[in-house]
């Protein structure tokens, strides 16, 4: 480990739909799958969060 390692920029955690993977390593395709899932479950909750506020509401005003 180079006593410059720490000025390399950081790769960032994130993906971008429809990038390029041809570049990309098993091992960050695995990080990109576990990323997308946890944005998948955050996605799902708040739909959820959302779905049950409008069915409260629906309920309150009928």
């Amino acid at each position: 480990m180079s006593l410059f390692d720490d000025d390399r920029p950081k790769k960032q955690l994130a993906h971008e739909i429809g990038s390029d993977l041809a570049l990309l390593s098993a091992d960050e395709l695995s990080l990109r799958i576990d990323l997308l899932k946890q944005e998948i479950e955050r996605l799902e909750a708040e739909r959820e969060r959302k779905s049950a506020s409008k069915s409260a509401a629906e309920s309150f005003f009928r």
